[in-house]
């Protein structure tokens, strides 16, 4: 059986994409770094989700240092 065809592009551009907000990116990291095995895998999962260190959104350390406070 054939798969389902659609009208949607199976390549979105980058001009296409939005930032997320600042807040949903903070607790995706949270949630990312909290299931990983270890920082390497952690680096990686963010990376791809465009909100890793690498990034424009990456948090700045003095907030990686209050969520590790709390």
């Amino acid at each position: 059986m054939a798969g389902k065809t659609n009208d949607t592009p199976d390549v979105i551009n980058d001009d296409d994409l939005e930032p997320v907000a600042d807040e949903t990116a903070d607790r995706a990291r949270l949630v990312v770094t909290a299931h990983s095995a270890d920082a390497d895998e952690a680096t990686m999962l963010l990376n791809m989700l465009g909100i890793g260190p690498d990034s424009s959104t990456s948090i700045v350390e003095s907030d990686v240092e209050e969520e590790e406070a709390k």
